[in-house]
């Protein structure tokens, strides 16, 4: 007998923004966001998001929503998930997860990608003195192919981003982060060495009234996933 289609735990609608969701996103690693599902250790399930801006990218010819992409709210995440034993006992923190993902995709209807530059004064990027301007290439993918009426005569096999996976981090874990934080306020980045910051920056912070539970990276995509012992 052929095996049952996978749980679809988070549904997207590509036609909502992210708030508008049946189902709740979120922007940030904390403990106190409660879990939008259950499932159980070794179980194929179905997780579909939106992309890291919230669909504010569009596909036309303009970078205009490039230039001026509102940095300041971004990454929108599916779930939590929390993740049970067959006796159905959560997982903890401390305990090692073992991610397996076993396909990935454009939601139907949407199968569109882009590529893009930031302008200098709105998030910029490593080369922003070569390439000041903000700057658009739409991709379409054509099977396991990908091609820009941009970038015309480029054609390549496009691998899909899973984007950002993660876990919560438990209060006592937060706390060590906040206060690390806190102490780089203080002091001021510019005391810190390029492999600090990349090791030591968290993707974590507390929730505020503004943006707490508003609702990831690339287009909106599906992801089929198993959590393995």
């Amino acid at each position: 007998m052929a095996p049952l289609t996978p749980r679809l735990v988070v549904p997207i609608d590509v036609k909502k923004k992210p708030w508008e969701q049946k189902v709740r996103l979120h922007n940030r690693w904390h403990p106190d966001i409660p879990p939008v599902a259950d499932v159980t250790e070794g179980e194929l399930f179905r997780v579909e998001m939106v992309d890291w801006t919230g669909g504010r990218v569009r596909d036309d010819d303009s970078a205009d929503d490039i230039k001026f992409l509102d940095l300041t709210i971004t990454h929108y995440l599916s779930g939590p998930l929390r993740i049970v034993d067959a006796e159905g006992v959560p997982a903890s923190p401390g305990d090692l997860l073992a991610v397996e993902i076993c396909n990935l995709g454009p939601l139907p209807g949407d199968e569109w990608g882009y590529t893009g530059i930031f302008e200098r004064e709105n998030g910029g990027g490593f080369l922003t003195d070569h390439f000041p301007s903000a700057r658009k290439a739409i991709w379409y993918f054509e099977g396991i192919y990908a091609y820009s009426p941009q970038i015309p005569g480029v054609r390549f096999p496009g691998l899909t981003h899973p984007g950002i996976v993660g876990t919560a981090p438990s209060v006592e874990l937060l706390n060590i982060w906040n206060e690390r934080e806190r102490k780089l306020i203080e002091t001021g980045h510019e005391s810190l060495k390029l492999c600090e910051v990349l090791h030591q920056r968290p993707l974590a912070n507390l929730p505020t009234s503004d943006n707490c539970l508003l609702g990831k990276d690339l287009r909106d995509r599906q992801i089929y996933l198993r959590f393995i012992e």
